[in-house]
């Protein structure tokens, strides 16, 4: 028996396993294990956030390795880690606390070019043969694109099209941007307060490294979930301007 495309997709995309090694691990992981204690899981600063890291650069490469296929969002996660663990080591490795001053400068502008990267990408590839609007939102497991776009050549309609998916990604975009903003603010709100010239530092640092972790995730989340679905009704009632078809008629059926 042949497994459907979506299965296939649900196969290689585990979004549970996505959030639990990219986020909820390495937030644990900083938050509870960064003590030098007596514990066996108090693993020191400099154990901790490297534990932290390893767990999703070894998730993400095992990832494309089982399955051979590049994903723009993971490799843009992987940088990400990557850039808390030169920072981190960058900041780890001076006693100066002028220098551990910039850690919310730094911390927040990585934090903020994640996702201006990510949203900079819809935009990149909105004219080129494969969107990434379409390949998230405006995809044929979503919506009948045969239908939509026969329906839209007998109308002769194209252009509008174009520009109902142009204006709907640069909204996709807008998001990304106010997750950026979003995610400066939290790097200064936690990491602003942070005595430079503390005893454990590090321990502290490490803590407001997973606060901002999983507080990012929500931040970065919540606008896209929120502009995500203001998204997906403007576009079904522009089609249903477009191409007279009903709103049961411009979706697949489930």
């Amino acid at each position: 028996m042949s497994t459907s495309p979506k299965t296939t997709a649900a196969q290689d995309d585990n979004p549970l396993a996505n959030i639990i090694l990219n986020v909820l691990a390495p937030v644990l992981i900083l938050s509870y294990c960064s003590k030098d204690g007596e514990s066996f899981w108090h693993l020191g600063p400099y154990s901790a956030m490297a534990l932290a890291i390893a767990i999703p650069i070894a998730y993400g490469i095992w990832h494309f390795v089982r399955h051979k296929k590049f994903n723009i969002f993971s490799a843009v996660g992987f940088g990400n880690v990557l850039l808390t663990g030169a920072i981190s080591i960058y900041l780890y490795a001076s006693d100066d606390p002028e220098v551990r001053k910039n850690a919310p400068l730094l911390f927040g502008i990585k934090e903020a070019v994640q996702p201006l990267i990510l949203g900079s990408l819809f935009l990149i590839t909105a004219k080129s043969a494969s969107p990434l609007f379409n390949t998230f939102i405006y995809n044929d497991g979503i919506f009948d694109q045969s239908r939509i776009n026969k329906a839209v050549k007998e109308n002769e309609k194209q252009s509008e099209l174009g520009q109902l998916l142009w204006s709907s990604t640069k909204l996709f975009f807008g998001s990304f941007c106010l997750s950026a903003v979003m995610n400066l603010g939290l790097a200064f709100y936690f990491l602003g307060d942070l005595d430079p010239a503390a005893e454990n530092w590090k321990e502290l640092y490490n803590s407001d490294v997973a606060k901002i972790t999983g507080w990012g995730f929500l931040v970065i989340g919540l606008p896209l979930l929120v502009v995500g679905g203001f998204i997906l009704s403007r576009l079904i009632k522009g089609l249903k301007e477009l191409t007279g078809l009903e709103t049961d008629r411009i979706l697949q059926a489930r």
